[in-house]
């Protein structure tokens, strides 16, 4: 990152790249995924914590991957199938592929809004996002929906009269049940005109279950406790949408893979089921 200028937002420091305030004593969620990216948007007890988890479980980096590569194609699904404006909820730091640049690669003036509540997440995100005037990122909980549908960046930017694509990959399992992640999904599908769709990724701990309640532990001394569940628990969260694009409720590799060199040799590995729920 280069010196301080007028395009350099507010709330960034010159000299290392982190917004005034953000926590740097414990590891967060959104940071070690950009680690387990090879991205460079991270601290140490990020990178601390996130190595915890590979030495328990390595496969978290093709859960990463995977997941990426699951949004990219569910993005380009929905362009060709008409939508033209995007929600992506708790959308990360920004890497290679991000849902604007996918969408807008086809059609120029899609629309994008991008929800975090980690602040290292935001400021990345407006850096990248100065410029374009189709695409900007808020910071808000996406567990407190009407703040993210009632921001007034969200109201500028998207038509809740034309359909859109939400996008919650690879977040929800972030939500603990006592905050209720099937009404979390609920409400934005209650928000949705005909037409519009809601992508969705959940870790599981299916096929891993020791593993996985190790790197449970991890998390708990992070910012974000994570909660995995079933395949049968994450299909009920879709339980508002009419109909799931084919194939269901699947291991996100199984999802439209492009390339059939694409798919590990172990499914499971990606730790994590996707789909697609469409409102006719």
């Amino acid at each position: 990152m280069g010196p301080a200028d007028e395009r350099v937002p507010e709330n960034f420091l010159a000299r290392d790249w982190r917004p005034l305030g953000v926590d740097v004593e414990r590891a967060s969620a959104a940071r070690m995924y950009d680690y387990y990216l090879g991205g460079s948007h991270n601290f140490e007890v990020d990178r601390e914590k996130a190595k915890e988890v590979l030495a328990v479980l390595p496969q978290a980096r093709t859960f990463a991957r995977l997941n990426r590569a699951f949004l990219r194609r569910v993005v380009r699904y929905g362009v060709q199938h008409g939508i033209r404006q995007f929600l992506d909820l708790g959308s990360g730091l920004p890497t290679a592929g991000n849902v604007h640049e996918i969408a807008q690669a086809q059609i120029p003036d899609i629309r994008v809004i991008y929800v975090d509540n980690e602040p290292v997440a935001v400021a990345h995100s407006l850096e990248l996002l100065e410029n374009n005037p189709y695409a900007t990122c808020i910071q808000e909980d996406i567990t407190n929906p009407d703040r993210v549908l009632h921001h007034p960046e969200t109201l500028e930017l998207l038509d809740f009269s034309q359909p859109l694509m939400v996008l919650a990959c690879a977040v929800l399992h972030f939500v603990p049940d006592d905050q209720n992640p099937t009404g979390v999904v609920q409400a934005y599908a209650d928000a949705l005109p005909s037409g519009s769709y809601l992508a969705l990724s959940h870790a599981t701990a299916t096929d891993y279950p020791v593993q996985l309640a190790a790197v449970l532990e991890i998390y708990r001394n992070t910012q974000n406790s994570a909660h995995l569940r079933t395949r049968a628990e994450i299909t009920r969260m879709l339980a508002p949408f009419e109909h799931l694009v084919f194939p269901g409720v699947v291991y996100t590799p199984e999802w439209r893979p492009e390339h059939m060199a694409d798919l590990p040799a172990n499914h499971a590995e990606s730790l994590a089921f996707a789909a697609l729920a469409h409102m006719p």
